[in-house]
């Protein structure tokens, strides 16, 4: 294998393979790594549901579908060790005890990650207590890669429909499986009908599978407008850079509104970390986070007195 951690690699592979919140808080990551290596041909292993949104950046020459095979298919594992191997350098952004094993499966290249053994570990020992954002930032410099304070949008944040102004976006849903993470519907068009009170358009997004909620939401306000399964992840980019602000629960949509420089309210159950999970911005103020132990008790005036 060619290249050491002093020679400048010529073939790069970064590792980011879910979810939304955390792939997109590597934004910055992904461009410091474009700028230590300009001349390189970087390649992004990422999932399906980022390949779109990976293929418009311009921090990458080349996008790869990891399928996550299971350790007993063969056949999927040799061809993921065909799309990790002849790279001279490898930085793992996702981290997570799968891809320590992408390591082995690669050839043992010169590695950024958490992996003992790599040529660049990531050798903080608070590590797994830090938050996302500083903790990949730390790697970087470890790595010898200067950190990017904030990355250059413009290529994303221009999309999506034009809404006439001012709009507020909410973000009902969250993980399927975690309930619990979720904000009352019914909670969120009262919110809803509250903003349209002060003039503003409240605009519900999110997948299809959250049109219940949005069903729910036009309920108790029918002035707001539906764009459950209608958004592109660069759409909702774009409307959210655009926004008065948004309002949602802990999940990847917000990541990406705190991204693109929305002001941001964030809810949070027990069954989130704030310190380690919450979104970030560049600003102070852009984000704010409410945390209630069950959401089902965070009332609509807290959240309504936290926005004017």
């Amino acid at each position: 294998m060619s290249g050491g951690p002093g020679l400048d690699p010529q073939r790069i592979l970064v590792i980011r393979l879910s979810a939304l919140g955390d792939f997109v808080q590597s934004f910055g990551p992904f461009e410091a790594i474009r700028r230590a290596h300009p001349k390189a041909r970087i390649t992004l292993l990422t999932t399906r549901p980022f390949v779109d949104l990976a293929r418009l950046a311009p921090w990458f020459d080349h996008v790869e579908v990891d399928r996550r095979p299971r350790w007993t298919n063969l056949a999927g594992l040799r061809t993921l060790r065909r799309q990790l191997r002849g790279y001279d350098r490898v930085y793992d952004l996702q981290t997570s005890g799968r891809t320590a094993r992408y390591f082995w499966l690669a050839g043992r290249p010169v590695w950024s990650g958490h992996v003992g053994r790599a040529a660049l570990p990531h050798a903080n020992p608070w590590r797994n207590i830090m938050h996302t954002r500083p903790r990949q930032r730390d790697q970087l410099r470890m790595a010898g890669v200067t950190p990017v304070d904030r990355p250059d949008l413009g290529w994303l944040v221009g999309g999506g429909p034009h809404l006439p102004q001012p709009y507020a976006l909410l973000v009902p849903g969250a993980a399927p499986h975690r309930p619990a993470k979720r904000w009352p519907a019914g909670h969120y068009g009262q919110l809803a009908a509250q903003m349209v009170a002060h003039g503003i358009t409240p605009v519900v997004v999110g997948s299809a599978g959250e049109q219940p909620l949005a069903a729910q939401i036009l309920r108790h306000c029918p002035q707001a407008l539906d764009l459950t399964g209608q958004t592109s992840l660069p759409d909702l980019a774009g409307l959210a850079a655009r926004a008065w602000g948004a309002v949602g629960n802990d999940t990847g949509p917000m990541h990406l509104a705190a991204e693109v420089g929305c002001r941001c309210l964030v809810l949070f159950s027990r069954e989130s970390t704030p310190a380690r999970t919450a979104p970030l911005g560049y600003a102070p103020g852009q984000v704010d986070v409410l945390w209630a132990r069950d959401l089902a008790f965070l009332s609509v005036q807290r959240v309504a007195a936290a926005l004017w």
